[in-house]
C-alpha cells in the first residue's frame, strides 16, 4: 500500500537513500508524537522513523477525539496500513502498547501486511482485561494530580509548562484518553503471530511484575523480554535511545539469555 503524507503519519526521519525498514510509532496515554522526535538520532541510518498522531491533538486538533477504544483503533489500524510501503516495526508504550497489539491483531485478521516485529513497552498483557491498577492515572485525578504525573513523568514540554492554557489543554487531552483507555476490552483469544519484544524498567510501580511472563502468552511466534532502568517512562537517557534496545532493528528476534 503507497504511503502518504498528512496529519496522521508524520514521517520525523526519512533515509536519504534506500529505507530497509520503518520504526512506527503509537503514542501513549495523555502523549503526542513529540517524545519520538528524539528518536531520529537512535535508529539505524537506514531505517526510517514515523509516529501516528491520534484525532483532537496536533495536527488533528480540529478533529474530535475518539470516543472509546474501538474507535481510536479503528483510526489507528486505518492509519498505520497507510503508512505502510514496505518492512516496518510496531511500537507502544504503556497504552500504546495496548493499542499496538490490538493494531497487530486486526492486520494479522484481516490478512494486511504485518510488522516484522511488535514492540511493546510499559504495559500489562492485554489479555488480563482492564483492571484498576491499569487505570493510572485515573479518571478521578484532579487537574493538579494529572499535571504533577506529566510533569514528574516527563511528559511536559518546557513550552506547555510556561503557558497556562497549553497546560490545561494537556491536562483536557489526557482526561480524554484516559476515557479512551477505560473501555478497553480484551477480546478472548487474540493473539499475535508475529515476533514480539517486550520492554520493561526496574522500578516501574504501574505494571505488574510479572507483565514480562504474561505477554508471553499472547504471543504466538519468537518472544523475548528486555528490562531496563528507571521507572515507567524509563529514565531520561534510555527513553531518548530507546530505538538501540529494540531488538528487530538490529538483530534477530532471538529469546534473551535468562
Amino acid at each position: 500500500m503507497a504511503a502518504r503524507q498528512d496529519t496522521t503519519v508524520i514521517r520525523i526521519k526519512q533515509p536519504d537513500h534506500n529505507t530497509r525498514r520503518t520504526l512506527l510509532c503509537l503514542g501513549f496515554c495523555g502523549g503526542g508524537t513529540g517524545p519520538y522526535h528524539a528518536w531520529s538520532e537512535h535508529v539505524p541510518e537506514d531505517v526510517a522513523l514515523s509516529a501516528i498522531c491520534y484525532p483532537g491533538r496536533e495536527g488533528r486538533f480540529l478533529e474530535p477525539c475518539a470516543r472509546d477504544w474501538e474507535e481510536l483503533a479503528a483510526d489507528t489500524t486505518t492509519a498505520v496500513l497507510s503508512a505502510v510501503d514496505g518492512p516496518y516495526v510496531l511500537f507502544g508504550h504503556s497504552m500504546g502498547g495496548w493499542m499496538a497489539f490490538d493494531v497487530a491483531s486486526r492486520i494479522e485478521s484481516s490478512g494486511g501486511p504485518l510488522p516484522e516485529a511488535l514492540v511493546v513497552s510499559s504495559c500489562n498483557a492485554p489479555d488480563r482485561g482492564l483492571t484498576p491498577r491499569d487505570m493510572f492515572p485515573a479518571r478521578q485525578d484532579s487537574d493538579a494530580q494529572l499535571l504533577d504525573w506529566m510533569l514528574s513523568n516527563g511528559l511536559m514540554p518546557a513550552h506547555v509548562m510556561e503557558d497556562p492554557d497549553l497546560q490545561d489543554m494537556a491536562v483536557e487531552l489526557m482526561r480524554e484518553d484516559i476515557r479512551v483507555r477505560d473501555t478497553f476490552g480484551y477480546r478472548p483469544g487474540t493473539a499475535v503471530s508475529v515476533p514480539v519484544q517486550m520492554l520493561s524498567a526496574t522500578d516501574d510501580d504501574v505494571i505488574e511484575k510479572d507483565a514480562g511472563d504474561q505477554w508471553s502468552r499472547v504471543a504466538l511466534g519468537p518472544y523475548r523480554h528486555d528490562v531496563l532502568p528507571g521507572g515507567h517512562f524509563y529514565t531520561p537517557d534510555i527513553w531518548r535511545e530507546l530505538p538501540v534496545h529494540i531488538t528487530a532493528l538490529t538483530a534477530s528476534m532471538a529469546p534473551a539469555p535468562a
